[in-house]
């Protein structure tokens, strides 16, 4: 009879615990400090490399320590740090048929501190016609790592122009590939003989993610990830007066979800899996704090990550509604509506498949190698005249919708962290996304 008393006195405990709504422990004032902090101007917009994203970083340090969360497994604090290779482009002349061509339709994407060839030692020449996607091809060619003229249409001119305004600031790289020199001219159609010779600027810098951990009661080598993306643009082209690009939406609404959801969690003190909240360094120049926490994991030890990106705004749904990623992949999703029967809100699929949102954020690298990967989100990307400007500030968001999403997102995932549900893995898929 004791036994049975104790069993259901348990029983009792852990239904009451759950039970626990999430705004007995989620603050919205809180919520709304977070973000606030995030995008200010002080954080100067948190670009790869810059001061403002090392304020952001400490301050999320502190914020994980207040909870009481964990350093992952030997790790001495929650700053998780590597090294990347920064290249820059210093100088570069080119002649194609006899002409000197302008630096302005140049473009040069090389590992090598120098590339000096021409049409009697490089053979290859490819080209990117008008009828092409210019990123796609871009990618593709980039990635042959064999040395090749590139030849593009004048069509291509404006994505032609703001990639090469990017990788002016600078081309990350994790591992130096010293082979191949790919070669882009703008504008030319043919070309019988050519001379190319360039130089880079090479030097080796720091990104860091900011990563706790909760350690699971009975499965501790099973992990569920959170994440979110703490960088962002930074210091742009100015805007009437203003140059700072603040990031609120994206993506400190989702960085603030990840904190409060380590609060919650925290205090329910009851999680059965390991719970890993991170913030992702350099999401907007390529991915890179993902794809190194990623390389550090076991992708079979890992039953599902929560990735959140951008719920500062209503979604195309309407209030109480966002949309999953990927959703027809798993059953992450179905799982998640489920443990929110009896409530108004509604997860959807993506209803921007044109955009490939999967693997345009942090949870790409895990779905690539089979986990139930998904990334959480509101924002109407076709039509958000905010994205990627000086105007993405706290002033624009709805907090509210912030904070029923954080609620929403506590309440769905807790039979996945309690390890009653396992989603379903992914495809695995061939080569990086």
């Amino acid at each position: 009879m004791k036994r049975v008393l104790t069993g259901s006195i348990a029983l009792l405990f852990f239904t009451a615990v759950y039970a626990q709504k999430p705004e007995q422990i989620i603050k919205q004032s809180d919520v709304a400090r977070i973000i606030k902090t995030l995008s200010s101007d002080e954080m100067g917009g948190r670009a790869t490399f810059t001061p403002g994203i090392d304020k952001a970083a400490k301050f999320i340090e502190n914020e994980f320590k207040q909870i009481g969360l964990k350093p992952l497994a030997g790790d001495n604090d929650f700053r998780q740090e590597f090294i990347v290779k920064r290249i820059k482009p210093a100088n570069i002349q080119a002649m194609v048929n006899g002409k000197q061509i302008g630096k302005q339709n140049l473009l040069v994407i090389s590992d090598l501190p120098s590339v000096n060839f021409d049409h009697n030692s490089v053979k290859t020449v490819l080209k990117i016609t008008a009828a092409e996607q210019f990123i796609q091809r871009y990618r593709e060619i980039a990635s042959m790592k064999v040395p090749a003229l590139v030849l593009v249409d004048q069509q291509h001119a404006q994505i032609f122009k703001r990639l090469k305004d990017n990788l002016e600031r600078g081309r990350i790289v994790e591992k130096s590939n010293d082979s191949g020199a790919a070669v882009f001219v703008l504008a030319e159609t043919e070309a019988s003989s050519y001379s190319i010779n360039a130089s880079n600027t090479i030097e080796e810098r720091p990104l860091f993610n900011v990563a706790g951990m909760l350690p699971g009661k009975s499965r501790a080598n099973e992990y569920v990830l959170v994440s979110a993306h703490y960088d962002h643009l930074g210091v742009v082209k100015s805007v009437e007066g203003d140059s700072i690009a603040n990031g609120a939406d994206d993506d400190a609404s989702g960085t603030t979800a990840v904190i409060a959801l380590a609060k919650y969690y925290k205090k329910l003190n009851n999680n059965e899996r390991t719970l890993i909240f991170v913030a992702f360094t350099a999401e907007e120049v390529g991915g890179f704090g993902a794809r190194h926490f990623s390389s550090g994991l076991n992708p079979d030890e890992v039953v599902a990550m929560f990735n959140i990106e951008m719920i500062g705004k209503e979604s195309k749904f309407g209030k109480n509604a966002a949309f999953i990623t990927g959703y027809e992949r798993s059953d992450f999703g179905e799982i998640l509506q489920k443990n929110l029967e009896g409530t108004d809100f509604k997860f959807h699929p993506d209803p921007y498949p044109s955009q490939n949102l999967f693997y345009r954020s942090d949870n790409a690298t895990l779905a690539a190698l089979g986990v139930p990967a998904h990334t959480i989100s509101t924002d109407q990307i076709d039509i958000d005249k905010f994205y990627h400007t000086v105007n993405d500030e706290f002033e624009t968001l709805d907090v509210d919708n912030i904070y029923s999403t954080i609620k929403a997102i506590a309440l769905s995932a807790r039979s996945i962290v309690a390890g009653k549900d396992t989603p379903k893995r992914i495809p695995k898929l061939n080569g990086r996304p």
